[in-house]
């Protein structure tokens, strides 16, 4: 009889261990809803909170990284764009704005630099958030892509081998071999000259590089851009004649990007405001 007792008590002793332990089991296991997330822990967005940036924690854990906004330029355009020899890094008048302007605006950017007919190609197609190398702002080119206000005015200028007196201005050029780069304003000017020849080049690099050898009389380019190649060449190259447009730089934005305009103006307004496009004059724009 003992033993029977005995028996039964150590069976009922067992099974409230075994109800206790699932009853434990139970309450430290919270519920989750159909996507695996705790039910009073289950996010209400998917997306960062508003107006924050993501930490890397977040972007380990699956949520995109913030936006980088695709920058190309030609930097074959001193004193705007051009590679420094020594450092392979990017400078110039343009690329410190476009520093400037984004750091104001507070967007994450990067650099791309390819030629300049097929940079404004694939700005056309979106292909690259924005461009700047300076680039006049055209009404052919407000078709196809959004631009940010004027940030300086640019008008062509003629630009002859160092010593040439035949060549004072763009009535002298009937006749002559006349230089420019292919998609630029100087190209448009140069073939609507009367009875020159014109010669296209891929970039104002040869074209120059071509007047100081001879191979053409005179080279048709953006006043500052002009001014960059000669003070390279200082005793080779000089410009003649005033300049003879009015033509004003901006940066070009993907037509289907209004979101970039709308903060890439008010922080451009900000840094001209500050006297920082004074200082780059000053500082790229020697002789002007």
């Amino acid at each position: 009889m003992k033993k029977t007792i005995f028996v039964l008590m150590s069976i009922l002793m067992v099974t409230s261990l075994v109800l206790s332990a699932c009853s434990q089991s139970k309450t430290t296991e919270p519920a989750v809803d159909e996507q695996g997330y705790p039910m009073d822990q289950a996010p209400v967005d998917q997306g960062y909170p508003a107006g924050e940036q993501p930490s890397a924690g977040q972007v380990d854990a699956g949520y995109p990284a913030p936006k980088v906004v695709s920058i190309a330029t030609d930097a074959t355009f001193p004193p705007f764009e051009m590679v420094d020899e020594a450092t392979k890094e990017l400078v110039g008048f343009d690329i410190e704005l476009m520093q400037a302007v984004a750091t104001q605006a507070g967007i994450q950017y990067e650099f791309i630099n390819l030629p300049f007919d097929p940079m404004l190609a694939g700005l056309s197609e979106c292909q690259y958030d924005m461009a700047i190398a300076a680039i006049t702002i055209t009404e052919e080119r407000k078709a196809q892509f959004l631009f940010s206000d004027p940030y300086i005015d640019a008008g062509q200028i003629i630009s002859v081998k160092a010593g040439n007196t035949a060549i004072a201005g763009k009535s002298d050029l009937n006749g002559k071999i006349i230089g420019a780069q292919l998609g630029t304003t100087g190209e448009i000017e140069a073939q609507a000259i009367e009875g020159v020849k014109y010669k296209p080049y891929d970039t104002y690099d040869l074209a120059f590089l071509d007047l100081i050898n001879g191979q053409i009389d005179a080279v048709i380019a953006d006043y500052p851009t002009a001014l960059g190649f000669i003070e390279k060449n200082p005793d080779k190259l000089m410009t003649v004649g005033d300049v003879f447009t009015s033509e004003f730089y901006g940066i070009a934005i993907c037509k289907d990007r209004q979101d970039l305009l709308d903060i890439i103006n008010p922080a451009l307004k900000a840094v001209i405001d500050s006297g920082f496009v004074a200082d780059l004059a000053a500082k790229y724009l020697t002789g002007e």
